[in-house]
């Protein structure tokens, strides 16, 4: 079906009812109908992971501000499915934005990233698609910068001819104000890793638990990673795309005596 404004679904792995959501919703709007098909629950870590162990849901939350929101029990990638299949099928969808997260999801963290993720199923059936991801851990952070930097590339994008197939864009924004913000740089993945962390307890039981934690350590500061522009104040773009082949290496495993 031929849409008479561009047709945009918006998701995240914060759940439905996060405040990012309903900023990138906003943001959104001027460019079209947008649709949001999220997660009911807190979803963050489950990178591209879908559900085949139990049925799942799709219910109505109603309309906030001319924009309809979806809740479905199951993943970020879980979502993009449902609104294919199910909510908006025999639809063309032009454009999926995930987020905004709250936390960045630069380095290694792309890998982990619900967000990322919803944004990369999109972009395999060759959807323009876009996630974002904001410097801020708080429920309740102060969007605008974020919000103000996503209506700009959403607009870019929505627009853009020549996007390139099966890609994605991980856009990552600093925690701070508009007018200190140096504009946008494209990126790669900085060689960073979490120096993970197990807080151990113990519940009323007796019996021991761990909660999972840590800190994002950059290991080689390298200029033009994500990392490394977002501290210098810039919104850092990533494209990344799903096939995960070392490209490099297939020349030399074909030298192995196997």
């Amino acid at each position: 079906m031929t849409n008479e404004r561009p047709l945009i679904l918006i998701t995240n792995d914060d759940g439905y009812q996060a405040k990012g959501i309903r900023e990138l919703a906003e943001a959104a709007r001027d460019f079209g109908e947008v649709v949001v098909i999220a997660p009911d629950k807190h979803y963050s870590g489950a990178s591209h992971s879908v559900t085949m162990n139990a049925p799942m849901t799709v219910k109505y939350h109603g309309k906030v501000d001319g924009v309809d929101y979806y809740a479905v029990n199951g993943t970020p990638v879980d979502c993009v499915k449902m609104a294919k299949i199910v909510v908006l099928r025999d639809r063309k969808i032009d454009m999926v934005l995930s987020g905004i997260n709250h936390g960045a999801n630069a380095a290694v963290s792309v890998i982990y990233s619900g967000t990322v993720a919803a944004a990369i199923e999109a972009s395999m059936d060759n959807i323009k698609s876009i996630g974002f991801s904001y410097c801020d851990l708080a429920d309740d952070a102060d969007f605008t910068s974020a919000k103000h930097y996503a209506k700009l590339l959403i607009e870019k994008v929505l627009h853009y001819e020549n996007y390139p197939l099966n890609i994605t864009l991980n856009v990552n924004i600093p925690k701070l104000p508009i007018e200190e913000i140096k504009g946008f740089k494209v990126v790669f993945q900085a060689k960073g890793f979490w120096n993970d962390e197990l807080i151990e307890n113990v519940d009323p039981t007796g019996q021991k638990y761990y909660w999972l934690g840590g800190k994002m350590e950059d290991r080689q500061h390298e200029e033009g990673s994500c990392l490394c522009e977002l501290a210098k104040g810039y919104v850092t773009i990533q494209p990344v795309q799903c096939d995960l082949t070392a490209y490099n290496y297939i020349g030399k495993l074909k030298n192995l005596e196997l």
